[in-house]
């Protein structure tokens, strides 16, 4: 059972990247025009000392970073679709090129506006009224002075941008493109090819024999290039260290914080709450061994259902329609602006060879949102879809009621509308699906979310922190090391029932997130306040629902944490995480009681 091609598969379940360029040929127009304008930007230098010349700049830059957004996203959404496609790769590479470029000739402005001052700035904007929309961006920049360089030197480490993203670039095309898994036999002893999107099906296979080849499979193949991926992330963690450094931050953590107001504290406070519950996670995987009748309980025996009787995988159109009725409870103007995900192109559904694997939603401000999808018949695959449809619309809303440079929202708020749409679809379906049987596959899953979204973003959160505090230290990022830290991390998290195989340690080598640095917290604070916003909402009426959309359409006006209180949620509090927690605790409780009854 070998992958289609691209050109083998079904148009029909492809997404419309026509919607931002209609052809190649004007994505060349549009690229050529770009490339010759750009150099035009250098002259704005030295003109941001007055009301009207501020805003000439900001209304300029942000005209040239839409169109230089457009032509990356339609380019590297097209090398998605096939990586091993080569004109994709050389349009992509061409866009990441012009983005630095960009980024170079442009990285006079923050040095100038942080001379001129916020005093002076906060002037420009009440004698001008156009400035009035450049509110935040304006305020986001001065935010960044005490880690604002001279205009030479941010010039300097702009034009540093495209080999810093290097690693991320080798890992991708190694992981993505060049690597080939064994062929491993079904369940009906049929061939199939191990790939990114079929690793986690086999997983769940009820056959442990399938399970354990397709993880030992996947895990021989990258372990073979162990060392060169863990050269490519030493170097990635270099480049973080690198740039907190040049920029004065005491560490790339507080780097990456910073930006968005964000203290130590919140990252510090999950690590701390999630370590409280590590007990509720042992008991789970204890209930998973008796459950699945294991002598002893390994790694490949975390994903497959503790009741595989349980069918609830669906063809892709009854998926679409499920997850629809599961977000009844975000109003009717929501149904119908997400109708459109459906019937307008934004969604590239099955996998397909050299396809980038996983999911995620994506896009450029000015055209509809985007769901890249790798679709399998499972249960998985259905919360998938509710998810990247949550960031869809968060995007939606965002660029529908806030200008360009307010409508991106950070990393930090990224991961809550996706994570809440999840949890009020398994809400829907606890209510819909009231046999013993479904309901423990439900109560299953809802473990499986917390543990993968909470639990192990948070072990990941702390393997970050440790090769970086590593290499502050002067320490060598040796494939060893890193196999090291991770190999103690997933003792710690998983306890004293599951088996430390000699794979596990090499899991690391896979996570792309990696590249992002501090990115994967994130999951675990979204899914919290998620799972805060979805009680509110079942829970409440009008003013709860009203509260969590103006959330979605908020986009990146304010800070993060403001943005979050405006909307009803604390996160500086620890009874946000505590209260997921609980919820994680709540469903092993009633699964544990329906398997006893």
């Amino acid at each position: 059972m070998l992958q289609k091609t691209r050109a083998q598969a079904d148009k029909n379940y492809m997404w419309r990247l026509e919607d931002i360029f209609a052809t190649n040929e004007l994505w060349e127009e549009t690229f050529a025009r770009q490339q010759k304008e750009l150099p035009s930007l250098s002259a704005l230098s030295g003109t941001l000392g007055s009301p009207k010349g501020l805003l000439n700049a900001l209304r300029t830059i942000e005209q040239a970073e839409m169109t230089v957004e457009r032509l990356f996203s339609y380019a590297r959404m097209r090398r998605d679709e096939d990586n091993g496609n080569s004109l994709y790769q050389g349009m992509a590479d061409r866009a990441m090129s012009l983005m630095v470029r960009l980024q170079t000739l442009t990285a006079f402005f923050s040095p100038e506006l942080m001379q001129l001052g916020s005093e002076k700035v906060k002037a420009f904007i009440d004698q001008e009224p156009g400035l009035k929309e450049y509110r935040r961006q304006l305020e986001r920049e001065l935010w960044l002075e005490k880690h604002t360089l001279s205009p030479e030197q941010e010039k300097l480490l702009a034009a540093a941008g495209e080999i810093t993203a290097a690693p991320d670039t080798i890992f991708s095309m190694l992981s993505d493109a060049d690597l080939r898994f064994p062929v491993i036999k079904d369940e009906n002893g049929e061939d199939v090819e191990i790939t990114h999107g079929r690793y986690i099906p086999l997983l769940e296979s009820r056959d442990r024999r399938v399970r354990r080849e397709a993880y030992e499979g996947l895990y021989n193949t990258y372990k073979a290039f162990s060392n060169t991926i863990a050269a490519a992330y030493a170097a990635s963690v270099k480049a973080d260290l690198f740039y907190a450094e040049a920029r004065g931050y005491d560490s790339a953590l507080s780097a990456s914080l910073y930006p968005n107001a964000i203290p130590a504290s919140v990252y510090d406070s999950l690590v701390e709450a999630v370590h409280r519950h590590l007990p509720a996670l042992h008991k789970y995987v204890a209930l998973r061994k008796k459950a699945l009748g294991l002598d002893q309980i390994h790694y490949y025996d975390l994903y497959t259902p503790i009741v595989p009787e349980a069918k609830l995988g669906v063809p892709f159109e009854q998926a679409a329609k499920i997850v629809q009725e599961g977000l009844h409870p975000l109003g009717e103007q929501y149904l119908k602006d997400l109708s459109h995900a459906f019937t307008d192109g934004w969604i590239d559904v099955y996998e397909n060879q050299g396809k980038t694997s996983g999911a995620y939603s994506w896009g450029s401000y000015g055209v509809h949102p985007y769901v890249l999808m790798n679709y399998s018949e499972n249960l998985d695959s259905i919360y998938t879809l509710a998810h990247e449809l949550g960031h869809s619309m968060h995007s939606f809303y965002a660029d529908k009621n806030q200008p360009y440079s307010c409508a991106g929202y950070p990393l930090f708020l990224a991961e809550i509308a996706s994570t809440t749409n999840e949890a009020l679809l398994q809400d829907h379906m606890l209510k819909v699906l009231t046999d013993k049987t479904s309901q423990m596959a439900l109560y299953n899953h809802a473990l499986e979310q917390i543990r993968g979204t909470v639990f192990r973003q948070t072990m990941f959160a702390e393997f970050e922190r440790k090769a970086h505090e590593m290499a502050a230290a002067g320490e060598s990022l040796t494939r060893e090391k890193l196999n090291a830290v991770y190999a103690e991390l997933n003792t710690l998290y998983y306890g004293p029932d599951m088996v430390m195989d000699d794979f596990i340690p090499y899991e690391w080598l896979r996570i792309p997130h990696f590249y992002n640095a501090f990115y994967v917290y994130q999951y675990a604070t979204g899914y919290s306040a998620a799972v805060a916003f979805s009680r509110s909402i079942l829970g409440g009426g009008e003013k709860e629902r009203q509260n969590y959309l103006s959330f979605l359409a908020a986009g990146g006006s304010k800070n993060p944490l403001d943005v979050l209180r405006d909307a009803g949620l604390d996160m500086e509090k620890p009874e946000v995480v505590e209260q997921c927690m609980c919820a994680f605790e709540e469903s092993l409780a009633a699964l544990t009681a329906l398997m006893e009854a």
